[in-house]
């Protein structure tokens, strides 16, 4: 609790009086369209960034908690893939006029949904293309093109975005993996901040280490 108030996750601006960042999950109309909790958008709409995203594909945008989304980052979703084992491109079908019904959705590329984990933080400007997976504390580096899969707590960058680095070591990866601060609620999550903002990560090993014996090994 900070200045007596609890974060709220229905709320729509998290920062009073500041309407260009918002929380996402309130503002959200497309069933397509799922987003957990507290993760947020430096823009004061959210929509607009999933585009080609048509009703018939079917294919959905799953945006996990905590999520760090900066302005300008697009979503291009699987309407955007045009037939490409034919002699054109060209889409005739969507196009008034022009006698073609759509092909068959097997002579289509499409990808598959578009899943990003919690926590992760996706820099200015940067394109996620479609059915790309983008695993829990990755950090996807401004201006990049995202077209293939992304593993836990990594930091990739580039057009195409290609892995810089690993954020830590695979025994705290693991241990993040497994301790999963962002499904906790409020009040423990609160109470996790020193242990998560600590930039001593031999602390926040042992920590988590001692947690999650305590806990069973969960």
């Amino acid at each position: 609790m900070k200045k007596g108030k609890t974060p709220d996750p229905n709320v729509i601006h998290p920062i009073p009086g500041y309407e260009k960042e918002i929380y996402v999950k309130p503002t959200v109309r497309n069933p397509n369209i799922i987003v957990g909790e507290f993760t947020y958008i430096a823009d004061a709409e959210f929509e607009s960034h999933v585009t080609h995203h048509y009703a018939w594909n079917g294919d959905r945008l799953v945006i996990g908690r905590f999520c760090q989304i900066a302005s300008g980052v697009e979503f291009v979703m699987n309407g955007a893939n045009h037939q490409m084992n034919a002699a054109t491109t060209f889409p005739f079908y969507t196009l008034e006029g022009w006698n073609m019904e759509p092909p068959m959705a097997s002579d289509l590329p499409l990808k598959g949904d578009t899943v990003i984990g919690n926590d992760v933080w996706i820099g200015q400007n940067a394109v996620v293309l479609p059915g790309v997976h983008i695993g829990d504390g990755a950090i996807i580096g401004a201006n990049s093109v995202v077209g293939s899969d992304v593993a836990p707590y990594v930091i990739v960058a580039g057009n195409p975005a290609r892995t810089i680095r690993k954020r830590f070591d695979d025994e705290l990866i693991a241990l993040l993996l497994r301790f999963k601060w962002w499904d906790k609620d409020i009040e423990e999550i609160n109470a996790l901040i020193p242990v998560l903002t600590c930039s001593d990560m031999e602390k926040t090993r042992g920590y988590l280490k001692r947690l999650l014996d305590e806990d069973g090994g969960i």
